[in-house]
């Protein structure tokens, strides 16, 4: 049963590639467009849309398969979650395709849904029983209701995405262009990221240190990228094994903050690869095929994902976690590193909303405002989760 649930998560993957593709041709290929243009939907839009649907069933079967063998919701680690977030993203982008038939939103969204599900393919895979914490329903309650609320604001971020690519100057060099090929450049680190950790896992690459944890006491950990960034007091005991550039304090997870170091050079390698291959910035490469697209429509779909996604995040996220963090830590809220972000995650959600119905915060602001949120959103998945120690460094 484990081994069917990585062939459905395998074949939806293929099926978002595909759908990536159609979406592609759609949105590129003018001779099959109708008079109203890419907008209106065509017959490669909507096999986009049919390959999505089935990629999303696939996903499913993934999810329902694992939670089988496992007794409980397969989203209890940064592998079963992450991958959850991107099937959300999914069945959000279904949903809002059903509605405004915009075949370029699932050619920004389906990208961005594969390589969310590659990024959570690094991580352990095994199928492991839930730790004492982490044994109750609200574990349904609360985490699937934030990723499902996560899913949909990501949509947001992609409909921003494509409102920033569509509008900008590219040909200018300010503060607007260079925050977009940022973006840019974080996307493509995570492709990056992944090929990198592929080819070292290839090569069955380990490297463990002694060091001193934050009890005091000594300890092993075990890097399966190259060590640029070493443990507290850490000594290596692998031979042929690289030395660490620095050291880090104890009360920083090492180990995860060199692939976050990792992440970002082979980032840097594959957008200045790609920059040369281009000769233009990234964003001004793909400019050209959204010539098309109507920004006022975008910014419409932007504002509808954030509207269903907060509401639904804010339950999840906050609420239902309030309620579990009662019941299984007796206190409501702890300044868990975890419990800050969630908050300011909720708030800066709640400002886009108050400054696009009450001062009328439309277009450019708005793009960015739901690009910098769904960019709080991976900071708390990624960094806070991997690098901060905490209650929840479980996960």
């Amino acid at each position: 049963m484990a081994a069917l649930s990585g062939n459905l998560l395998l074949v939806a993957f293929f099926c978002y590639l595909a759908a990536t593709i159609f979406f592609a041709v759609s949105v590129t290929g003018k001779k099959w467009r109708n008079k109203e243009g890419e907008m209106s939907g065509n017959r490669w839009g909507r096999l986009g849309f049919i390959a999505s649907i089935i990629g999303l069933i696939f996903a499913l079967g993934y999810f329902f398969t694992r939670w089988a063998v496992a007794g409980h919701p397969p989203v209890s680690n940064m592998f079963e979650y992450t991958t959850f977030l991107g099937i959300c993203m999914g069945l959000a982008f279904i949903i809002l395709y059903a509605i405004y038939k915009y075949d370029v939103l699932g050619l920004f969204t389906m990208p961005i849904v594969m390589l969310i599900i590659a990024y959570a393919s690094i991580f352990p895979r095994e199928v492991d029983p839930l730790i004492p914490a982490l044994q109750s329903y609200w574990l349904h309650i609360h985490v699937i209701t934030t990723a499902i609320g996560q899913g949909i604001l990501a949509i947001g971020f992609a409909a921003g995405l494509v409102y920033l690519v569509r509008t900008l100057d590219f040909t200018q060099r300010n503060k607007k262009t260079f925050s977009l090929e940022l973006i840019m450049y974080s996307l493509i680190s995570v492709l990056g990221f992944v090929i990198i950790t592929n080819v070292f896992n290839l090569m069955d690459y380990e490297a463990t240190f002694q060091y001193v944890n934050e009890q005091g006491a000594e300890a092993e950990i075990t890097y399966e990228l190259p060590a640029l960034i070493g443990p507290n007091e850490g000594e290596l005991i692998s031979e042929d094994r690289m030395n660490p550039l620095v050291f880090m304090p104890e009360w920083l997870r090492s180990d995860d903050l060199n692939t976050v170091v990792w992440a970002l050079a082979s980032g840097l390698i594959l957008y200045g690869g790609l920059r040369l291959g281009f000769r233009k910035r990234i964003g001004g490469a793909i400019q050209p095929i959204l010539k098309g697209v109507n920004p006022q429509m975008v910014d419409e779909v932007s504002y509808r994902a954030i509207a269903i996604g907060f509401p639904v995040f804010t339950l999840g996220g906050l609420i239902f976690a309030m309620i579990w963090a009662q019941i299984a830590w007796t206190r409501f809220w702890g300044w868990d590193p975890k419990e800050v972000w969630a908050l300011i995650t909720f708030l800066f959600y709640a400002a886009y909303l108050h400054l696009r119905l009450s001062r009328g915060w439309h277009g450019e602001r708005s793009a960015w405002l739901c690009v910098i949120g769904f960019a709080i959103i991976m900071f708390n998945l990624i960094f806070v989760n991997l690098v901060i120690a905490g209650l929840h460094s479980y996960a």
